[in-house]
């Protein structure tokens, strides 16, 4: 796995490209001389954490045979703000999902990925306490 960060302005914002040319925009803060044109590099990590969660979440889900039509995740980390670095210390996951599924499976989906199989959330969790919910079928 590689990937390239280039320097794109002369403050601080970056486009990031992988092996395959996909990109990303990433930005420092205000306070550094962002201007909100992208993504913060700790909110990078959130989006990392909700997606590596939500792609085990579906897998699971398809090999349980369970018919998902859907799936947002909403994710809000705490971080220290008593130490440099500040690294996150919580992270509350939301799982929203659609479909006709059976309660004990998408339990068990979640749980499984939370706890054992998102690599990103292994990495995060020694630092940070990281908790789930989730919800069917709401709008």
């Amino acid at each position: 796995m590689k990937i390239t960060l280039q320097r794109v302005n002369q403050a601080v914002r970056f486009e990031g490209v992988n092996s395959a040319g996909n990109t990303v925009i990433v930005e420092g803060s205000p306070e550094i001389g962002g201007e909100g044109q992208g993504m913060r590099p700790m909110e990078l990590l959130l989006v990392s954490l909700a997606s590596c969660s939500s792609m085990d979440v579906v897998s699971i889900l398809k090999k349980m045979r369970q018919p998902l039509e859907d799936l947002r995740a909403e994710v809000e980390g705490q971080c220290a703000t008593d130490q440099v670095p500040a690294v996150f210390t919580k992270i509350h996951l939301r799982f929203v999902l659609k479909g006709d599924l059976r309660p004990d499976r998408v339990e068990e989906a979640i749980r499984l990925s939370v706890d054992k199989y998102c690599s990103v959330g292994r990495m995060l969790d020694k630092t940070a306490e990281i908790t789930y919910e989730w919800t069917m079928n709401d709008n």
